[in-house]
């Protein structure tokens, strides 16, 4: 097995990383995909449709891995965690740590409220400007860099807030 280490050298994306397993489901989860490779059927007979958003956020934020495989039903989609542990080497001002730890903490309410603004920003699905929507939204980059990197239908692409591909509403 390769050994594959994730670094973390960017305080945003201590949200993610928190996140990856903020919940029973999402825990269980990834501690199965770290010891196995799993097709999205078994994951929904296991975790239900909490699973299938929990295996959508770890895809966002690129902690697993997929490959095909044959199963009793012909081809099927498995995954399973692309890194086996996780460097944390990071520096950020005292100002950049409040917004994370913020982001980290909001309530899922409140996350919810930021979700539903930032969505109505993007327009034909071209995203949002980073710049304007922390200016819209009354906050800094930081904080609004760790509310889309937590949540699981935004993310960054460029300079810009977009929403994920394969979105369960």
């Amino acid at each position: 097995m390769v050994s594959r280490i994730k670094v973390v050298n960017d305080v945003g994306e201590l949200v993610s990383i928190f996140h990856a397993a903020d919940a029973d489901t999402k825990r269980k989860l990834l501690i199965d995909l770290s010891t196995s490779w799993i097709t999205m059927p078994t994951i929904e007979q296991k975790y239900g449709i909490e699973g299938k958003r929990a295996l959508l956020y770890l895809d966002k934020i690129k902690l697993i891995e997929s490959q095909w495989i044959t199963g009793a039903n012909g081809p099927e989609k498995a995954y399973h965690t692309y890194y086996t542990s996780v460097q944390i080497n990071l520096m950020g001002s005292m100002n950049e740590l409040a917004d994370i730890i913020y982001a980290t903490t909001l309530s899922e309410t409140k996350l919810l409220e930021y979700e539903d603004r930032i969505q109505k920003m993007i327009i034909n699905d071209e995203g949002v400007f980073m710049g304007d929507a922390a200016e819209k939204l009354d906050i800094s980059q930081t904080l609004l860099r760790g509310i889309v990197r937590r949540s699981s239908i935004l993310q960054i692409k460029g300079y810009k807030i977009v929403t994920v591909n394969g979105v369960i509403q």
